[in-house]
């Protein structure tokens, strides 16, 4: 059993946007008042959460672990049954979802990157949560080809209205180019049945060569994913290079753009064109540059900060800020940098009491928890 923190409070006040160029929006300070507090620490590297019908949460471990943490604090020892993930720089056991179905069928979902030899490869897998075990664990969907590298595997899942699975992929780093290739899932979106079949309204369904369970292509690494809560359609945002992080509003068999299109530039330096429908990609609804390698994504909804309501709310690695949105339907109208910097967050999800909950990527790794001042 891991130690439970103790409780440490910080009394926080909203800050201003940093010096980040960012695609027409400008920042929008709210004097909301909160606390930061430390529920739980000495996580290996977390980095994905979500909440039990109960309250507790499950929070995944990169080194290969998922734990279940109370809202008291406590966390409990390893889970058993977790399948075997290549644990390396990127690599690891990383996010982890619900079934829509979950108090009928305690079904879990678990992403995470998959060995294969020397290479690896983006891997889903859903069984029964059970008395602290994984039962009945069957893969779902699997990353084709599999690679070499250590980098880009995306992993956020989302289920959505309609009861599909969105999964997000990255490039695999070194293999950009396959992004632009219909054949394979790298750079991909993909969108499955939560037993692994293919949706009959998947955009390539019925193409000769195509992978069927593809969404849209044209990604380099998304790692933050949410459904609108008005619209219902699903928001990503995806890292850029030296640059030219992205959010989009993903529609079926659209094309995105990367590496042909970014707002950022290679690592080398080599240029990249901005222009994206002039090459006939989709726009980015908002963009960063320089980069914050955003990580991550909510829309709050919750009863503790009502002037946050409809806030989009995104964790930064490069940036170690809170970044908070305000959006409509279909775009971003302001940006608020909060919590500015201080650590590397992971991921950020709404609790059942409508508190924020951040994880913080290190090898002591922290559940923070957000709250109105004077709330619990």
């Amino acid at each position: 059993m891991i130690r439970k923190a103790p409780i440490l409070m910080l009394l926080v006040v909203a800050s201003l946007l940093g010096s980040y160029l960012i695609s027409s929006a400008h920042a929008q300070r709210i004097q909301t008042e909160f606390e930061v507090k430390i529920l739980a620490d000495g996580l290996k590297f977390p980095w994905g959460m979500t909440f039990l019908p109960d309250g507790r949460m499950l929070v995944t471990e990169r080194i290969g672990q998922l734990r279940i943490v109370s809202p008291d604090g406590g966390i409990s020892a390893p889970v058993k049954g977790v399948p075997a993930v290549m644990n390396h720089k990127q690599g690891g056991l990383l996010d982890v979802e619900l079934d829509p179905d979950f108090s009928n069928n305690q079904f879990i979902y678990l992403s995470y990157a998959e060995p294969e030899g020397s290479k690896s490869g983006t891997a889903v897998a859903k069984a029964k949560l059970i008395d602290g075990s994984l039962k009945d664990l069957q893969v779902i969907f699997r990353q084709l080809p599999k690679t070499h590298g250590d980098q880009h595997f995306g992993s956020r899942l989302v289920f959505a209205p309609d009861g599909n699975l969105f999964i997000t992929l990255g490039d695999r780093a070194s293999h950009m180019e396959e992004s632009q290739s219909l054949d394979n899932h790298i750079g991909k979106l993909i969108r499955i049945k939560p037993d692994g079949s293919i949706p009959a309204d998947n955009p390539y369904v019925n193409h000769p060569t195509a992978k069927p369970e593809i969404w849209s292509y044209g990604h380099r690494h998304i790692q933050g994913a949410a459904i609108h809560p008005k619209t219902g359609e699903l928001w990503i945002h995806e890292h850029g290079p030296r640059g030219g992080d992205e959010i989009n509003i993903p529609q079926a068999g659209k094309n995105y753009g990367w590496p042909k299109a970014s707002y950022g530039v290679h690592y080398s330096m080599i240029p990249i064109k901005d222009e994206h429908a002039a090459q006939g990609f989709i726009e980015p609804i908002y963009y960063w540059t320089p980069s914050i390698a955003p990580s991550g994504m909510m829309f709050y909804s919750g009863q503790q900060f009502p002037a946050w309501r409809s806030s989009v709310f995104v964790g930064a690695l490069a940036g170690r800020q809170l970044v908070r949105l305000t959006a409509n339907d279909s775009g971003v109208l302001s940006e608020e940098a909060l919590l500015k910097n201080t650590v590397r967050f992971r991921d950020v999800e709404q609790g059942p009491d409508g508190a924020i909950y951040l994880l913080t990527d290190d090898g002591n790794g922290k559940v923070l928890k957000i709250v109105g001042v004077g709330n619990d």
